[in-house]
């Protein structure tokens, strides 16, 4: 038999493996991190953390945010003594400022729950016990600026937000300053509410959870908010199982908050199934599947971190963005 040709061995060689900016993590692979990690929370604690439709149980704290929880930590102590070292070799105090997360993905998705969870968890750990969440609700336009803009038809897409009030608020967190004010934003109005903020006063880490947190800037000069988070957390899912979640938490909070004479959404409440259901897919269809393709799902790429959901809510991989 003759020698084979160059050509001949490159086409039978095996293909290189593809190279990845992230680790892929298995979930039970995930899972097998939290040995040796005790359960900090009760059940009455996960109730009052856990959303509504969000199928969060103590066994999924355990073997997935309770690593995450402690792999945050540790990013947080590294990134202050890195600070403290910086100040010390400038011969000049110490200025660590806090330590920063954003959490982005879809409506319905459970992001919420995922930062409240991880406020929670996070502050269990010895290196971060004081641990602030900010919402970009917050920083909506009130309806009044929305309506004058004909925006209320794009609420949660990128242009119905203060963008700028948001890079700004964060700067002060990043810059040390010791209070930060947030607006803050009622559910059951559907609105900011005037005269009302929530203060940040220098914590250990501030969680930043929204929608387009991991935008970029709308021009080159402009800062992007996540150029001023040390991580990122993207809550990825099938957007056909996102669909269904929505309208499953939708057909609840008809029965619930919006039952409330005082809620904006009052006006669901008496809707039956058939209408509800028909409802709640008009708004996903029309609104958050489009913001969701056009905005959100392009920035997962810009995570450090990745939780991807199975249909039931459970994470089955992690992809962690190597160093």
């Amino acid at each position: 038999m003759g020698a084979m040709s160059t050509e001949d061995a490159l086409a039978s060689a095996p293909a290189p493996t593809a190279l990845s900016l992230y680790r892929e993590i298995a979930r039970d692979d995930w899972a097998r991190l939290a040995a040796g990690m005790a359960q900090p929370l009760s059940e009455t604690e996960l109730l009052q953390i856990r959303g509504l439709g969000d199928r969060l149980d103590l066994d999924e704290v355990k073997h997935v945010y309770l690593p995450l929880s402690r792999l945050l930590s540790l990013y947080a102590e590294t990134t202050k003594r890195l600070g403290a070292d910086t100040s010390e070799f400038l011969r000049e105090p110490d200025t660590t400022t806090p330590f920063v997360v954003g959490v982005a993905g879809s409506v319905a998705v459970g992001k919420s729950t995922i930062a409240r969870l991880l406020r929670e968890l996070m502050s269990r750990w010895p290196g971060t016990p004081r641990v602030a969440l900010v919402t970009t609700d917050g920083f909506l336009y009130p309806n009044e600026e929305l309506e004058r803009r004909g925006l209320m038809s794009r609420k949660g897409f990128p242009e119905s937000y203060d963008r700028r009030a948001l890079v700004s608020f964060l700067t002060d967190v990043k810059s040390g300053a010791d209070e930060v004010r947030a607006p803050f934003y009622s559910h059951m109005q559907y609105d900011i509410v005037p005269n009302a903020s929530i203060t940040v006063r220098r914590p250990d880490v501030v969680i930043v959870e929204g929608l387009n947190v991991l935008q970029p800037p709308p021009a080159p000069n402009d800062v992007a908010v996540s150029e001023l988070f040390d991580f990122s957390v993207y809550v990825d899912a099938d957007p056909a199982h996102i669909a269904q979640w929505y309208v499953e938490r939708f057909m609840k909070l008809r029965s619930g908050a919006f039952a409330n004479p005082n809620s904006y959404f009052n006006v669901y409440a008496e809707l039956d199934d058939a209408e509800a259901e028909s409802t709640a897919l008009g708004f996903w269809n029309s609104i958050n599947l489009p913001n969701l393709v056009e905005n959100v799902l392009p920035t997962r790429h810009r995570a450090s971190l990745v939780l991807q959901k199975a249909a039931d809510h459970t994470v089955e991989r992690v992809l962690l963005r190597k160093l």
